[in-house]
């Protein structure tokens, strides 16, 4: 089964392996503790992501963030949100809507990529809780 990287997964990976000078270091150890298993990045993800390089209080520090995405996408496909994962999206959101719960927008769309695909979700150590709430979805808690 494949993984579905959560942006809380890359962010862990970064405080984990280098909290004061990030690079893509932290995000190759994360795709290396993946094995051989193919992983995907959800849309999402990649434009949260995009959101910090946009938000860099310098070009320097925006021109490193770019670059760690490049080497991440270089290795990791980048999974649309198209019309089949928007109707996992919205079976999900009723189910969970149902049950009397909330989930985030972003994450809802990872979760959704995750059913399609068959694939798991990966996660920070902190868990995200939230995804728990989904029936049957597969989380993986990226380990330290």
């Amino acid at each position: 089964m494949g993984v579905v990287i959560d942006t809380s997964a890359l962010i862990a990976a970064e405080r984990l392996t280098a909290a004061d000078a990030p690079s893509a270091e932290s995000w190759t150890a994360l795709l290396s503790s993946v094995g051989d298993r193919p992983a995907a990045l959800p849309a999402i993800v990649y434009a949260e992501l995009l959101v910090g390089v946009e938000l860099a209080n310098s070009p320097r520090r925006a021109a490193a963030r770019r670059a760690r995405i490049d080497v991440l996408t270089a290795q990791v496909s980048i999974i649309e949100f198209d019309a089949e994962i928007a109707r996992v999206w919205a079976r999900l959101f009723a189910q969970v809507n149902r049950a009397g719960r909330t989930i985030p927008a972003n994450d809802l769309a990872v979760a959704a990529t995750a059913w399609y695909l068959e694939y798991s979700v990966l996660v920070a150590p902190d868990d995200e809780k939230h995804f728990r709430a989904i029936e049957g979805l597969k989380l993986e808690t990226l380990r330290g």
